[in-house]
């Protein structure tokens, strides 16, 4: 929901002609903690703004998350499950709740089964900061910070979530990369590279943020990167290791546009 939120407010003149008329259906899980508190102004915030653009924001309230399942034994129920898939768009809040765990030691996190079962393998993540905006991070009070991070989510470790091997002398996971989650990911990041480029919001960038320099899975990854870079010849490429990146951010200011990440699988970044 956020990013059709995003699209609505950087295209409105074109956006407006597409929900003139048009009903979304959004499933909405106000989930647990402080997700209800947040859930019920963001819908009124909605409502209000749909008002305004003259489109139709249908919502449907369903179960899901640590609370559900310490009352009903299932953490993403069929039904609710079955709503979101035929949804327009999910809202999703909070989930998850320190004191309520599966039996292995894990805690409940029905959003990651969101993704894994609707292939929601790009995490969008917009990172803006305005002039005179205070943020513990490095930026002149004239300068502005605007990009994208956009994380892998659903392959890296998520692999074996719920799946790996414990023992009393150890523990292990997989992590899986595949070329064809890597593809989408990339032309999907590029293409939002496009986009933000023609619309003065950058010049044009994406990092690849991984650790190929120790591990071959993120070697691969960075292979595919640049395999698919190839055909955008007007969005320029840099690589960065997730370590040395994390330092970076603390003083990037403006001109960065999108980072991809599977952290710690790998990331894009785009500004």
């Amino acid at each position: 929901m956020s990013n059709v939120c995003i699209n609505v407010c950087a295209n409105a003149s074109s956006i407006t002609e597409v929900f003139t008329t048009q009903t979304l259906d959004i499933v909405v899980f106000a989930g647990d903690g402080i997700g209800p508190e947040i859930t019920a102004p963001t819908l009124r915030l909605l409502t209000r703004l749909a008002q305004g653009w003259s489109y139709d924001l249908h919502f449907t309230e369903l179960s899901a998350g640590a609370q559900c399942y310490a009352d009903k034994g299932e953490a993403l129920p069929p039904t609710s499950l079955a709503w979101a898939r035929q949804a327009d768009a999910i809202l999703l809040s909070a989930m998850g709740l320190p004191h309520i765990r599966y039996p292995d030691g894990t805690e409940i996190v029905p959003q990651i089964d969101i993704r894994m079962e609707l292939d929601l393998y790009a995490g969008v993540r917009p990172v803006r900061i305005v002039p005179g905006q205070p943020s513990p991070l490095k930026v002149a009070e004239t300068e502005a910070l605007d990009f994208v991070l956009i994380r892998e989510s659903t392959e890296g470790l998520f692999y074996t979530k719920g799946a790996g091997t414990v023992t009393d002398d150890d523990a292990q996971e997989t992590l899986r990369i595949t070329r064809g989650v890597s593809e989408k990911l990339f032309n999907f990041s590029f293409r939002l590279a496009e986009q933000r480029k023609a619309a003065g919001r950058g010049p044009g960038r994406v990092m690849c943020v991984d650790k190929a320099n120790v591990f071959r899975a993120f070697a691969f990854f960075r292979g595919i990167f640049d395999e698919v870079a190839a055909d955008y010849p007007e969005i320029a490429t840099d690589h960065g290791y997730v370590d040395a990146v994390a330092l970076w951010r603390c003083g990037w200011s403006v001109n960065r546009n999108a980072l991809m990440s599977w952290s710690p699988r790998t990331c894009l970044e785009i500004s």
